[in-house]
């Protein structure tokens, strides 16, 4: 942690270098952070023992509301006539109710999961009387929930502005915590509400139900000498421990795929930022490495052990595609795979004509149900390989059935403390982004210009991670809005051109200074409608260009953030330009630590 203390030493002279052609306020801002920052990077890290904290205190997490009841005219209706509910069926079927527009209610896996699970919460007269979900009519509690909605939207000033000061008070109660004597941001404190589970793509326990949590599921977590949290009236929590080697509030199990969640530190903290710095470090020292550990996973594609091979051809897509490592998965979980956990069925083999070229098709669903689909050429050593790994295997048997993540893992590992398959990601993400900036931009581009330049640089980045979007609901209007805007810009431009000519002519019949200053004029309002065409143009140029693109995962996850930061000093970009508020606070430690000169 010393280089955060040294960081704090330069902190003056780093914000007024990037102070130029930015506001005081934004300036005092960032030197109020910073100030904040030093306070808490200077006490440094217990993290070499192990130990996060000395004192944790808090609140404990925030439960959501009780269900209430439906009004008496808002009725759930079964073969046509209106059934009566109890209080938990009724709940369930609001989840429903709630998603009849979207497409989820449409897909048989969400229909048949729900059912099953609403089943279970009725009472044995509801079950005998409800048989069928086709026969259910939920339209009339749809409706009920839209027209809340609608009221909500159409709230006055002083409602929204009451709703809101209630909605800080909670924040202020629940959402911070004491840690080491600092008060540190919580990033949620709620405990999620009940509902239905969606997951992502075709995921087989779409619809089922995501009980309600209560205290007696939650374990807090916090120091010994601390106010313990106050679990609602009548409950009691699940446990009470003194962990100071972990860093969540509490946590709990959920049902659906029993894994365990965490109430965290919010991004911005202290210790995430430690944790991400040092995340960012082991990430750059590879460059130290990586050519040795690409020379010995180029010699293993010719072992004789299958497991030595298996192992280097593994190794060479993930630092050529990025790919991840991938894990072994429950049968009921979605079909998602990663490098290790490929099966036949997931690649095609290209032969070369000639020896020109070895081609190899991917085509699987990788995280999140996103489908991974590219036709890649490769070393022929390597289609030389999977040749073999293919050799007398059905399409749905691994493809490198010889090696594990964990195996893997531990070799990086041996080749470099604390190098993981996800490092590999994380430089390769890095060290592209870096020289897409210094290849894509000029000292003497426009602000609009350098912005297209790292939104191009990092689309590079998400299209190496394969981070995709579907295209936004609104991307068609917002398009039409911005070419509206173009065509009327372009119409100002020509009444310009027509009036510049005009002063020009009057000019030339009568000289003088007043029509001189008429044409100054008039070139400067001509000059600022272009400037203002080109804008418009960068806008929809960058628009068109993202439109499939999650450019936020690689951002937040994969990006060493001191290159973007370097990135703004050294050009002179407001850090607001590539950074919102939330990432700003995240990456406060970089923001106060990185010059221009940073180089990943």
């Amino acid at each position: 942690m010393n280089r955060f203390r040294y960081a704090v030493c330069q902190l003056v002279y780093q914000s007024l270098k990037f102070s130029r052609g930015i506001s005081l306020d934004t300036h005092l801002n960032y030197a109020r952070v910073a100030k904040r920052a030093s306070r808490r990077w200077e006490e440094g890290s217990n993290s070499n023992d192990g130990q996060k904290w000395k004192t944790f205190e808090h609140k404990g997490p925030l439960f959501p509301p009780e269900y209430e009841a439906l009004p008496k005219n808002v009725n759930f209706y079964y073969d046509g006539q209106p059934l009566k509910l109890s209080l938990a069926t009724e709940e369930v079927a609001t989840f429903y109710a709630k998603m009849l527009d979207h497409e989820y209610t449409t897909k048989e896996a969400f229909q048949k999961n729900f059912f099953t699970d609403w089943k279970e919460v009725m009472s044995d007269d509801e079950r005998k009387t409800i048989k069928k979900l086709s026969k259910c009519d939920f339209n009339e509690i749809q409706k009920y929930f839209v027209e809340k909605s609608e009221e909500k939207k159409n709230m006055t000033k002083e409602e929204k502005k009451a709703l809101k000061e209630e909605a800080n008070k909670i924040t202020e109660e629940y959402g911070y915590c004491l840690l080491d004597g600092h008060r540190e941001k919580i990033g949620n404190f709620r405990v999620e509400p009940p509902g239905l589970f969606r997951g992502r793509g075709e995921h087989p326990k779409m619809g089922k139900l995501k009980r309600r949590i209560q205290p007696e599921d939650i374990i807090i977590n916090c120091s010994k000498d601390s106010k313990i949290p106050v679990p609602p009236p009548g409950h009691e929590w699940k446990r009470v421990q003194h962990d100071n080697t972990v860093t969540w509030l509490a946590s709990w199990v959920e049902n659906i795929q029993n894994h365990i969640k965490y109430i965290m530190l919010n991004p911005s903290s202290k210790l995430k930022g430690e944790k991400d710095w040092q995340k960012y470090e082991v990430a750059r020292s590879l460059k130290l490495k990586v050519d040795s550990i690409r020379r010995q996973y180029q010699k293993d594609w010719t072992s004789r052990e299958m497991k030595s091979r298996q192992r280097g051809v593994a190794l060479y897509f993930i630092d050529k595609l990025a790919l991840r490592a991938g894990n072994e998965k429950e049968d009921d979980t979605a079909d998602t795979v990663g490098c290790c956990s490929l099966r036949v069925e997931h690649i095609t083999l290209h032969e070369a004509l000639d020896d020109q070229q070895w081609v190899v098709e991917f085509d699987f669903l990788g995280k999140d149900s996103i489908r991974y689909y590219n036709k890649v050429p490769v070393e022929k050593k390597v289609f030389k390989s999977l040749t073999k790994f293919m050799d007398n295997k059905d399409p749905e048997d691994d493809l490198f059935d010889r090696i594990s993540t964990t195996y893997l893992n531990k070799k990086l590992n041996e080749s470099m403390p604390g190098l993981t398959a996800k490092v590999f990601r994380t430089f390769n993400a890095s060290t592209t982004l870096q020289d897409q900036l210094n290849k894509l931009t000029k000292e003497d581009m426009t602000l609009e210009e350098k912005i297209l330049s790292y939104n191009r640089a990092n689309r590079a980045v998400a299209i190496l991670c394969n981070h995709q979007r579907a295209a936004p609901k609104t991307f068609e209007k917002s398009m039409q809005l911005l070419q509206e805007k173009i065509q009327k810009k372009k119409e100002q431009i020509e009444a310009a051109k027509k009036e510049l000519k005009t002063a020009k002519k009057a000019h030339k019949e009568h000289p003088s200074d007043r029509s001189k200053k008429l044409i100054e004029k008039k070139e400067k309002a001509l000059r600022r409608l272009e400037e203002q065409l080109r804008k418009l143009e960068l806008q929809v140029t960058d628009r068109e260009e993202n439109k499939v693109i999650a450019l936020g995962t690689s951002k937040l996850n994969y990006l060493d953030p001191r290159i973007s930061v370097a990135w703004c000093k050294k050009y002179n970009v407001p850090i607001e330009k590539i950074y919102n508020k939330t990432q700003r606070e995240k990456f406060a430690w970089a923001i106060d630590m990185t010059d221009e000169d940073f180089q990943f």
